[in-house]
């Protein structure tokens, strides 16, 4: 079988040894298997470290993702425009990094920008970017934010993100339909009530935290 390497990791996030190869991530899975009291010679699990190898290298392809990069082309024949642009109920797949399960659910990204627009595209793959990590929701909400924030420099910038944690649901507590509501507001967004309410009402929900006039 031919070898799969691994993405490259961003300098932002060093590896403390030499990257594995395909062939210790195999391994690696053919343990855990193992471990959980299967055995992975028989039939049905002969491919399954080679399955789980390939996936992971799906799931995490953010760690090969330069978001800032994603941000870097720009566009000012906007007319004078100057309101909120929302790109709303982005899919999220994630994984929690205390369990290594899977987080699912939408971001709501907007910014009100300033001389310049960013293809809207764009802005998908900078969540995608941060989600295809190992993460923490509360991290993720501030990565995308801040990082749309420094790159693009508008007036402001707001990321909402509801997902539901299988950390949560499937061990643990074990409690289902359960949704976890993060948000981020820089400039704008965070210092000016009636534009926050018009953001919220363009998502048609309200965030905590959400000021009242």
């Amino acid at each position: 079988m031919n070898e799969i390497a691994p993405p490259d990791p961003p300098q932002s996030v060093p590896l403390s040894q030499p990257s594995p190869t395909q062939a210790d991530a195999e391994a690696a899975v053919r343990t855990l298997i193992r471990w959980a009291g299967d055995d992975p010679d028989r039939e049905g699990l002969l491919d399954t470290p080679a399955r789980v190898a390939r996936s992971y290298l799906e799931f995490f392809h953010g760690y090969s993702e330069d978001p800032v990069a994603i941000l870097e082309r720009t566009f000012e024949e906007v007319d004078g425009y100057d309101e909120i642009v929302l790109l709303r109920d982005i899919r999220l797949e994630s994984h929690c990094e205390h369990h290594m399960v899977p987080i699912i659910g939408r971001a709501h990204v907007a910014y009100l920008p300033h001389r310049r627009v960013v293809g809207i595209s764009k802005l998908a793959r900078v969540v995608d970017a941060y989600a295809r990590r190992l993460q923490i929701q509360e991290k993720l909400t501030a990565q995308i934010a801040n990082t749309i924030q420094d790159v693009l420099q508008p007036l402001g910038t707001a990321v909402i993100i509801e997902a539901a944690h299988e950390c949560m649901t499937t061990r643990g507590v074990h409690k289902t339909g359960v949704c976890m509501v993060t948000s981020r507001m820089l400039g704008a967004f965070r210092d000016d009530p009636s534009t926050r309410r018009e953001l919220l009402a363009m998502i048609g929900q309200r965030a905590p935290g959400a000021m009242e006039a």
